[in-house]
């Protein structure tokens, strides 16, 4: 009996964080439809950039073509909305820790998403350093990171839409 008292406590305590959590004014982003997926979406962009750095994390970025190789639009994917990828190697420590890298890297990406409106694809690779870091200054860091790439992607927006002069 005691222990269906503290469920129904946990569930009611997960309701209130739940609404807490819940914005109605932010944009409602679909997160697993901006996810990278595909093994050759991850080596397009390692192909097509450098490595970038920032504070906790590396990474890599590329505009996204508007057809694919084969010369038809991309399948499910939207020509104008960014998709970011997460890569947690197995140097970052056991399965549980990486698996915390990347909960807490999701949600954050999850939370920072409207700042990128260019068709980029995103590669992020956090150091293991992301355990431990306040989640307030992880929000700030993939902030900065999706800014600096927004801003990338703008300036090299404008060559690839210009046709050549002849």
């Amino acid at each position: 009996m005691g222990s269906s008292g503290n469920a129904c406590q946990r569930n009611a305590n997960r309701s209130v964080t739940e609404m807490t959590r819940s914005n109605p004014t932010e944009p409602k982003i679909d997160w697993p439809a901006s996810r990278l997926r595909r093994h050759a979406d991850y080596q397009r962009v390692y192909q097509a950039s450098r490595k970038q750095f920032a504070k906790q994390m590396s990474y890599f970025f590329a505009l996204r073509p508007a057809l694919g190789p084969d010369g038809t639009s991309v399948r499910g994917v939207s020509a104008d909305t960014a998709r970011v990828g997460l890569t947690v190697g197995k140097a970052m420590g056991n399965a549980v820790n990486r698996n915390r890298i990347k909960r807490r890297m999701r949600e954050a990406v999850r939370q920072q998403l409207p700042l990128l409106e260019a068709p980029v694809d995103l590669v992020l690779h956090p150091r293991q350093s992301v355990l431990d870091l306040d989640f307030a200054t992880l929000q700030r860091e993939v902030a900065a990171v999706f800014r600096a790439v927004q801003k990338a992607a703008e300036k090299q927006l404008p060559a690839q839409t210009e046709p050549a002069k002849t």
